[in-house]
């Protein structure tokens, strides 16, 4: 690991991302007296947390603070001012993390001299575990930062590693927005039952626990989504009727490349 008692791991901002990521790593063992929360603003919520478990809650870096991981869960807007104040607590052993959104690695090298950076997208299921980050990192990030980036991730659920930094616009549309993508499905499935003559309750209850559950099997199975698609599909069916339109040349993918194309395009507008 790359970081330790007298060289913590640092997390500076915990809202709901660096809230979640904190909750994993503790939950996954992670020794507290290692941690270091910054957090100008800290909810009870966290105030309380750091009570039960030990971990260090500051408002700012406390003087004579060297970190040995640097982990940047601040919003993108919020990044240049948090920067300036930050590099004298990075020298050439820190590994810099960030998970802010548009932001490139070579903004984090420029501001702390030419770091470890590791750049992570990572999305919301990651509030319970079951997220999906992905990650790229500098030339100058190491084989065992590399493990520690995969260690701290695997607390809040999957990751996988990207060697191109352009990658990151396309992961970002896909995995980033993705969650409200299948939020928006659920909704559209459960207005769907609606007009086919369901209570609204009842439509969003079933809509809701039937995309719970096809993604729990997806994630507990090693079967290829195109396979349990075809599992559900009796010949001539009622899915195979509801397939023959969302399959359609003008059905469900044409609107997915759209919507992913429409998100990269956004995150590169984003990252100037």
């Amino acid at each position: 690991m790359s970081f330790s008692k007298t060289r913590p791991l640092v997390l500076v901002g915990a809202g709901k991302m660096g809230g979640a990521m904190l909750a994993g790593w503790i939950a996954s063992g992670t020794d507290p007296e290692t941690i270091a929360v910054i957090d100008p603003a800290p909810s009870s919520d966290l105030l309380a947390l750091a009570g039960r478990k030990g971990f260090r809650l500051d408002t700012a870096m406390p003087a004579g603070t060297m970190a040995g991981v640097l982990l940047l869960a601040l919003k993108p807007q919020m990044m240049a001012a948090a920067l300036g104040a930050l590099k004298p607590f990075v020298d050439a052993d820190t590994l810099v993390i960030s998970v802010a959104a548009g932001t490139p690695a070579s903004v984090f090298e420029e501001a702390f001299d030419d770091a470890a950076v590791v750049r992570v997208m990572p999305n919301t299921p990651s509030q319970v575990g079951r997220g999906m980050s992905v990650a790229f990192a500098n030339a100058r990030t190491s084989e065992a930062q590399r493990e520690t980036v995969d260690t701290l991730l695997a607390a809040i659920g999957a990751s996988a590693w990207i060697e191109s930094e352009e990658q990151m616009d396309a992961v970002t549309a896909v995995s980033g927005s993705g969650p409200a993508y299948v939020f928006f499905l659920t909704e559209a499935l459960a207005a769907a039952g609606v007009k086919a003559g369901l209570p609204e309750e009842l439509a969003m209850q079933i809509a809701r626990q039937t995309v719970c559950g096809a993604g729990e099997l997806m994630h507990r199975v090693e079967t290829p989504a195109s396979e349990l698609r075809r599992n559900v599909t009796s010949p001539n069916g009622t899915t195979a009727a509801a397939l023959d339109v969302l399959m359609a040349e003008d059905g469900l993918q044409p609107v997915m490349d759209a919507a992913v194309a429409a998100a990269r395009k956004r995150s590169r507008e984003l990252a100037g």
